[in-house]
């Protein structure tokens, strides 16, 4: 994974990550008209963050569309397009109450939004599943759009202060990373985590046991492949399809 002693070349290479989620997220089906957004804590001015303008479908993100907002949402710089207002409201949350998250990625994927309705967390099917060990929490508080700051909080709050990745019950996912890489990896691993829950659950209420991976293997497997470093590197080829697939007209 890449370092920097520069700053600004940071932003930049994380901007570049940061609207390769976008596209590969429509490349996956994740798009769905003005839902969604993607959040990246800015390497210079940490205070602030960039977020996708409102009704800019996925497929079609630019890093000249982000925008940079501090917590207040007052807009800095990049495009002056109108942002999500509950988008904003999730993200200035979580990026406030936990500074060791730089990118909050959610979506209203179609897996993520069907199990969400059960109000509970994935269970460990499958080596994959072991990715969210004791790293994800559900919100029950509110189905709804959220509009007002105190619902930020208590989302925040339902994150807590080590989980990274979140189910809003009625709703759909969030995933959080360090880099733009992991949070967009996870968000993938775990929409795919969700479909194959209800597929498991379909087959359960068939008469199929389910076989659970122990709580040993899932934190042994967490600990190897659930890092910032594999999630980053998982990451990657889907980056490079999307530059190979667009020529990287999304850098502009």
């Amino acid at each position: 994974m890449p370092t920097f002693s520069d700053k600004y070349a940071e932003r930049r290479w994380a901007q570049e990550q940061t609207v390769a989620i976008f596209r590969v997220f429509s490349r996956h089906g994740f798009a769905d008209g003005f839902n969604g957004h993607v959040s990246l804590r800015d390497p210079v001015e940490p205070a602030t963050f960039w977020i996708n303008p409102y009704a800019k479908h996925f497929g079609k993100m630019c890093i000249s569309d982000l925008v940079r907002v501090d917590e207040n949402g007052t807009f800095i710089e990049g495009s002056k397009s109108a942002i999500n207002i509950a988008g904003f409201v999730i993200h200035a949350n979580i990026h406030r109450a936990r500074p060791d998250i730089n990118v909050i990625c959610h979506a209203h994927s179609p897996y993520g939004r069907a199990w969400s309705c059960f109000g509970k967390p994935i269970e460990m099917l499958t080596q994959d599943a072991c990715y969210f060990y004791d790293d994800l929490s559900v919100y029950t508080g509110l189905g709804s759009v959220i509009l007002a700051s105190n619902e930020g909080k208590a989302l925040a709050a339902a994150l807590g202060p080590k989980h990274k990745h979140l189910i809003m019950q009625n709703h759909g996912l969030i995933t959080c990373g360090s880099n733009p890489a992991e949070a967009g990896a996870y968000f993938i691993c775990l929409e795919r985590a969700c479909q194959t829950q209800l597929l498991a659950e379909s087959a359960a209420a068939n008469g199929c046991q389910k076989k659970l991976v122990s709580d040993e293997e899932a934190a042994f497997t967490k600990s190897w492949l659930g890092t910032p470093e594999v999630m980053y590197k998982w990451f990657q080829p889907e980056y490079e399809m999307i530059l190979e697939e667009t020529g990287g007209s999304f850098l502009r």
